[in-house]
């Protein structure tokens, strides 16, 4: 049976820690789908989702087994319509752990054939995460270190 796992984000922007845990992932499932989500706790996107799915597509075009997809809706009932068995989630501490195990909880209670699939971040991406990227972009920083593409 195919082993398809769902990689689910507001990916606002999708960093190099991001691109690493995808690559990993292709070690243990037959196809990632990296599904970038619409997320209601965050009101406005910083970097265009059309440009994201440009940029991450970009990456991976050329492999099968890798697809970008956007979504609006419970994450489960979209691993479960895109036939996903996995979901993938990266963890840089153990704040991390604590936000995305209680997620991973909820998960398991409404969809329990979904298993969460959690990948601690490589040590050279342990401190980059999105919101810090954001800032550094706000205010003419350079971001090129933290991106797998240029802006």
């Amino acid at each position: 049976m195919k082993k398809t796992a769902l990689f689910p984000g507001s990916f606002d922007p999708y960093t190099k820690g991001h691109h690493d845990i995808v690559l990993r992932s292709l070690n243990l499932f037959d196809e990632v789908i990296i599904a970038i989500g619409y997320n209601s706790a965050k009101k406005n996107r910083y970097f265009e989702i059309e440009m994201m799915v440009e940029k991450i597509s970009s990456l991976y075009a050329g492999n099968e087994r890798v697809k970008v997809l956007v979504y609006n809706e419970l994450t489960t009932s979209f691993a479960k319509k895109q036939g996903a068995q996995f979901l993938i989630r990266g963890l840089r501490n153990t704040i991390d752990f604590e936000y995305e195990n209680t997620i991973s909880q909820m998960n398991r209670n409404l969809n329990p054939e979904l298993e969460t699939v959690f990948l601690i971040t490589s040590p050279q991406y342990a401190n980059v995460s999105s919101t810090i990227i954001r800032e550094v972009h706000r205010y003419q920083g350079d971001v090129s270190n933290y991106l797998p593409y240029r802006l």
